[in-house]
């Protein structure tokens, strides 16, 4: 399995402890959260069962389709109870039976996948489910239930924070995050994909580092062509995927895609007064949700411009997929199959690749903040970005690292094809930016001009304007 060595690691010794164990684990859609549970516990698992999805249902009925399936997995599984549960605490005094009937002993793995989707509208389904572990489930020390599911807020308020009867009932939660350039770079090894790194970015631009997406990458094509296959070919892969991955796990799909259209405007991002306007709304408590979900999932940041107080706080989007496929497959006419190959040094793609460098690179701030050697320093991260008026010229800063020990690393983030070079012009730029940042912070900052490129910089009179600079090779640390 590629990465996941502390995922692994941890749930084999939840597996191997001598209590009862209930485990929560969430992520976005496709970051391979059943692959994990599967590969860990293969020929383990003694009861598992999905919820069925949602989409382009009516809640009419659904508790009752649920129930159904429950049902059903039931009898797979080896039970001889015939009749079907006519509730939630009906179906889950079912598995208890079936579970006792088949205990000899041994540790037993209930998997629920997709928990959220059996919490259907006035099913009860979490009084049922409290009920299972509160009053049977955490009594059998041979017993581990291992949950999982994509909409993320539903099990952070209903699991990781409720205040009810599961309050403090996990005995561990994780979050799957996606790949990291390492990872990606570990997958594509793996089925023999030999790129370069500096195409593995390219397809990290477009993708992330999402697992199931990756599986779509042809090893007998370059990763352009790739890109082309699973975009802009004749029923496209992951053509509509902008829209099933929303529709999936939000109960208001479309309003959460609406915030994603607006955060995708701006590559600082906006404010939650600004997405509130924009999207016309007063209501801030499903705005607020929403923003939540969003940050669970990794689809969006949470930052505080530099300079600014915490009530500006702002929402940027960051995943590569949305940024890629709303730049450049949402709305557009039809494309060549081979678009992707046609375009790729037209000025769009190229600055297109500058804006989703700056992503990459604020998705590894890890990796970053280890090439600096400042891994155990605290840090906050954000961009900086200074209007024009009629006294003074605007500024942009592309990633401000401002560090407890009293430094503050100015970061100027450049993709490049070869190694970076400053000139004249160019370093009284950085000058003058420095000077701007150094006349509004507290002077016990220093200022340590940073570049992050991906084949490093070439010395000549002007590259001592930056004290560091990171490479591609440190992103993949």
């Amino acid at each position: 399995m590629i990465g996941r060595k502390e995922e692994i690691e941890k749930l084999n010794r939840l597996y191997n402890s001598d209590k009862a164990e209930f485990v929560a684990i969430y992520g976005r859609r496709r970051v391979g959260k059943t692959f994990l549970i599967d590969e860990v516990f293969r020929n383990r698992i003694s009861f598992r069962h999905a919820g069925l999805s949602p989409v382009g249902e009516t809640s009419k009925g659904l508790m009752k389709d649920q129930l159904r399936n429950f049902h059903e997995s039931l009898i797979k599984h080896g039970s001889k109870k015939k009749a079907r549960p006519k509730d939630w605490f009906d179906a889950f005094l079912m598995l208890e039976l079936f579970l006792e009937e088949i205990d000899d002993g041994n540790r037993q793995l209930v998997f629920l996948d997709e928990l959220p989707w059996m919490d259907t509208p006035r099913s009860s389904f979490i009084k049922a489910f409290e009920s299972f572990w509160n009053n049977w489930g955490c009594h059998r020390k041979n017993l581990m239930v291992v949950v999982c599911g994509s909409a993320n807020s539903w099990i952070q308020d209903n699991l990781i924070n409720n205040h009810g009867g599961l309050y403090n009932r996990l005995t561990y939660f994780l979050k799957l995050s996606p790949f990291t350039l390492k990872e990606c770079e570990e997958y594509f090894e793996s089925i023999q994909m030999n790129i370069p790194r500096y195409d593995i970015v390219q397809s990290y631009m477009a993708v992330g580092g999402i697992p199931y997406y990756l599986s779509y990458f042809d090893n007998r094509g370059s990763v352009t062509q790739n890109i082309d296959s699973i975009f802009f070919s004749k029923n496209a892969v992951l053509e509509d995927e902008f829209n099933r991955l929303f529709d999936s796990i939000f109960v208001n799909p479309e309003f959460v895609k609406q915030i994603i259209r607006f955060l995708y405007k701006n590559n600082a991002g906006f404010t939650r007064k600004e997405i509130l306007k924009e999207l016309k709304t007063t209501d801030g408590s499903v705005i607020t949700r929403s923003l939540k979900a969003l940050i669970a999932s990794d689809f969006i940041i949470k930052y505080v411009p530099f300079g600014f107080s915490k009530r500006e706080e702002h929402y940027k989007l960051v995943d590569p997929f949305c940024l890629f496929y709303l730049h450049f497959v949402e709305g557009r006419k039809a494309k060549s199959e081979t678009y992707w190959q046609d375009n790729l040094e037209s000025q769009e793609v190229v600055v297109w690749r500058g804006f989703a460098f700056e992503n990459v690179c604020f998705n590894h701030i890890n990796q970053i903040k280890k090439a600096l050697g400042i891994a155990a320093v605290s840090t906050s991260i954000s961009a900086w970005s200074k209007r024009k008026d009629e006294d003074e010229k605007g500024l942009q800063i592309d990633m401000l690292i401002t560090r407890k020990d009293n430094v503050i690393n100015m970061c100027e983030i450049k993709f490049y094809d070869k190694e970076f070079v400053t000139n004249e012009s160019y370093s009284r730029t950085l000058k003058a930016r420095k000077q701007t940042l150094r006349e509004n912070v507290s002077p016990k900052y220093a200022i340590q001009g940073t570049l992050i490129t991906t084949y490093g910089l070439k010395f000549n009179t002007y590259s001592g304007e930056f004290i560091h600079c990171v490479t591609l090779d440190d992103l993949f640390s």
